[in-house]
C-alpha cells in the first residue's frame, strides 16, 4: 500500500514536469521578464519636463530680449531724445516744443545768461531746416543724469549733439523722461543794411521782433531749436546778401551772427538816377550859387545877366554801407557855366564859358515804409 502511494506520486510529478516544459526538438525557448509600467511612465515624464524646461528658458530669453528691444526703442533715454529729433525732422515744431523740458521762460533765460526778451519767432515749422540720418551714438547714465549723444545730418552738414535728460516719473512700468537742460539755443543776429531778412526762407522784419522803434544796428536775440541749420539771407529791393549758414548744435548756447548786406544793382541804379535828376535840377537855377547844390561859381564883379548852367559830366555813383543806412562816397562831376561878367574897375564885359568840376557825396536813409531818402552834398 505504501508502494502504491509512492508510484502514484511519481507519476503525477512526471506529468507536471512534462506539462511545464514540453520538449520540442531543435527549438530553444527563452523567457523574458517585462519592465514594469510605472517605471516607463516616470522616464517619459522626466524627458517631457526637461523639454519643457528648455522651452521655458528659451521663451524667457526671447521675452527678455524683446523687452530690452522694446525698452530701447520706445522707453529709453535715447528713444526720448530721438523722438525730439524726429519731431524736428518731420517739421512738428509745436510738438517738439511741448516735450518736457524744452520750453523755457524769461527766468530760465536769465539764469543761463541770455536776454529774457529773446524772440520765439523761429520756433515754428516754417523756419526749420531738413534733419536726416538721426541715430543715437551713446547713452551714459551717472545715476541722476543721462547724457545722450545723437548724430544727424542737416542741410548736408553732419553733426553731433549731447543732451542731458532725467527720469520724470513712470508710464506704467516704463520710465518717462524730460530734458534737464532745454535743447533750445540762441542766435544773436545783427543785420546791417536791411530791416528785413529771412531765416530758412521764413521772412522776418526787425520791427516785428523789437517793435516799430527798433534800433537797426541792435542785435536780435532769437531762440532756435538745437540741433538745426539756419540759413540767414537778405533779399530786398534795396539790399541783399549771400546766405550765412549757422549750425546750432549745443543746447542753451549763444551763437553770434553778423551780416552786412550789400546794395543791389537795382538800388544803385535808382540812386544814380535820383542824383542825376537832382543835379540836373540844380542846373536850372540861374544863379551863381545854386541853392543846396554842390557846385557854384563865385565872382567879385557884377554879372550882366543870369548865368546858364548845364551838367556835362554826371558823377558815377557808388553806394556803401553806413551803419544802419547807406552813403554815397565822394565822386567827381563837372558842370558848365555860361555867364557875362562886368568889371567893377573899368566896366568892361567878359564872357565866361567854363567847366566847373565839383565833388558829390551823399547819405541815404531807409525810412520805415521801405522808401529811401537821399541827401546829396558836396
Amino acid at each position: 500500500m505504501d508502494q502504491g502511494a509512492v508510484d502514484t506520486g511519481s507519476a503525477r510529478a512526471d506529468a507536471a514536469v512534462d506539462s511545464a516544459a514540453p520538449e520540442t526538438p531543435g527549438v530553444a525557448v527563452t523567457t523574458e521578464t517585462p519592465e514594469p509600467a510605472p517605471a516607463r511612465r516616470r522616464s517619459r515624464l522626466g524627458l517631457d519636463l526637461t523639454l519643457l524646461g528648455i522651452v521655458g528658458v528659451l521663451l524667457v530669453g526671447a521675452v527678455g530680449a524683446g523687452g530690452a528691444v522694446l525698452y530701447r526703442e520706445f522707453y529709453s533715454a535715447s528713444a526720448f531724445v530721438e523722438r525730439y529729433l524726429g519731431l524736428l525732422a518731420d517739421g512738428h515744431a509745436a510738438d517738439a516744443l511741448a516735450l518736457p523740458g524744452v520750453s523755457i521762460d524769461s527766468a530760465d533765460l536769465a539764469a543761463s545768461g541770455m536776454p529774457g526778451t529773446a524772440s520765439d519767432a523761429l520756433l515754428r515749422r516754417a523756419a526749420l531746416a531738413a534733419l536726416t540720418d538721426v541715430h543715437a551714438v551713446s547713452e551714459v547714465d551717472d545715476g541722476v543724469i543721462t547724457r545722450v549723444t545723437m548724430a544727424y545730418t542737416s542741410g548736408g552738414h553732419s553733426g553731433r549733439s549731447t543732451f542731458e535728460v532725467e527720469r520724470d516719473g513712470w508710464i506704467g512700468v516704463a520710465p518717462s523722461w524730460r530734458f534737464v537742460t532745454s535743447p533750445l539755443a540762441l542766435v544773436e543776429l545783427t543785420v546791417r543794411g536791411a530791416m528785413s531778412f529771412s531765416v530758412n526762407g521764413f521772412a522776418i522784419d526787425k520791427r516785428q521782433v523789437s517793435g516799430p522803434d527798433a534800433d537797426p544796428l541792435a542785435p536780435l536775440p532769437m531762440l532756435v531749436f538745437s540741433p538745426g541749420l539756419y540759413s540767414i539771407t537778405v533779399d530786398t529791393p534795396i539790399s541783399a546778401s549771400p546766405g550765412v549758414a549757422v549750425l546750432s548744435d549745443a543746447p542753451m548756447r549763444t551763437v553770434p551772427v553778423e551780416i552786412q548786406a550789400d546794395p543791389t544793382p537795382e538800388f544803385i541804379d535808382v540812386v544814380q538816377q535820383r542824383v542825376d535828376e537832382f543835379l540836373t535840377g540844380c542846373a536850372t537855377q540861374d544863379v551863381l550859387q545854386p541853392s543846396a547844390c554842390p557846385f557854384g561859381y563865385p565872382v567879385q564883379d557884377r554879372i550882366v545877366k543870369p548865368p546858364t548852367w548845364s551838367i556835362v559830366q554826371q558823377p558815377t555813383v557808388a553806394v556803401e554801407a553806413d551803419g544802419a543806412h547807406w552813403r554815397i562816397p565822394a565822386t567827381t562831376a563837372v558842370a558848365h557855366i555860361e555867364v557875362d561878367i562886368r568889371s567893377l574897375f573899368d566896366g568892361s564885359v567878359r564872357s565866361v564859358s567854363e567847366d566847373v568840376p565839383f565833388t558829390v557825396t551823399g547819405r541815404i536813409e531807409v525810412l520805415p515804409d521801405g522808401t529811401a531818402s537821399i541827401t546829396v552834398t558836396g
